[in-house]
């Protein structure tokens, strides 16, 4: 076992206080996030499904992370519906990003509340 000394704001050290008990959890999760974005693990629409789809493991459930071209295809989508001149096909394309979406948060979020109970 190694120790490390970290110095945090005051207000950080309140807040982490209450989890004590859990601070090496906190720190694998927090690096395991980093690492992650650090490995441009980024997914398209398919490859999402595809993993949602392969009863993956908590740990890349959280990983999952949307491609820059995906996320700007949404935000494409998103801006002509708020202007008026989304067609219909885009109308789907969009409604089934959104649902993909609802669908990856309800996986991280159940996957939290998992980790939460199971540490």
């Amino acid at each position: 076992m190694m120790q490390i000394t970290v110095e945090v704001s005051e207000e950080l050290g309140q807040q982490l206080q209450q989890f004590q008990d859990r601070l090496q959890e906190i720190v694998e999760r927090g690096l395991k996030e980093l690492l992650s974005e650090q490995s441009g693990n980024f997914l398209d629409e398919k490859q999402i499904i595809g993993l949602l789809a392969s009863q993956p493991t908590p740990e890349q459930i959280l990983a999952i992370r949307p491609s820059p071209e995906f996320q700007a295809r949404v935000s494409d989508l998103l801006a002509q519906s708020k202007a008026g001149t989304l067609s219909a096909k885009g109308e789907a394309e969009l409604e089934r990003y959104l649902t993909i979406e609802h669908l990856v948060r309800m996986a991280k979020a159940h996957t939290f509340e998992q980790l939460r109970q199971n540490p």
